[in-house]
């Protein structure tokens, strides 16, 4: 049996859309080959997810490392705090976030790494 869902509820006219004032890029290789090897390969979607996650947020506040702990990104996420610690786990093993933390019970800092991305490319960004 299908359940009939409200037409006044899921209308378009009544849905709130949230709106964003900034865009973030994406590179083409976390698009075209990290998602393949992470989500295929590996088989790790959440790692995928975790790593977007980080990464939009390294954009959007210039590439500086992210204060996230556990908690913080699984509840972003919509993952459990173990799929978030897996994926971490694979994205330091892939070398694609390093985290650091000041002291034992301190918020781990995450620095999203590109490698992909040449040296020409980064000192082209450091001056703007």
């Amino acid at each position: 049996m299908r359940k009939v869902l409200s037409v006044y509820r899921y209308s378009i006219q009544n849905a709130i859309m949230p709106r964003f004032h900034q865009t973030v890029p994406i590179d083409d290789y976390v698009l075209d080959v990290l998602m393949r090897d992470i989500v295929g390969h590996d088989q790790q979607p959440a790692a995928f997810l975790v790593y977007l996650y980080l990464s939009g947020r390294a954009a959007r506040q210039r590439w500086r490392p992210v204060n996230a702990s556990l908690r913080m990104l699984a509840e972003e996420t919509g993952l459990s705090k173990s799929a978030v610690q897996s994926a971490l786990a694979t994205l330091h093993f892939r070398q694609l976030v390093k985290t650091s933390r000041a002291h034992s019970t301190a918020v781990p800092t995450h620095r999203v790494l590109r490698h992909w991305r040449s040296n020409k490319v980064r000192r082209r960004l450091a001056d703007c």
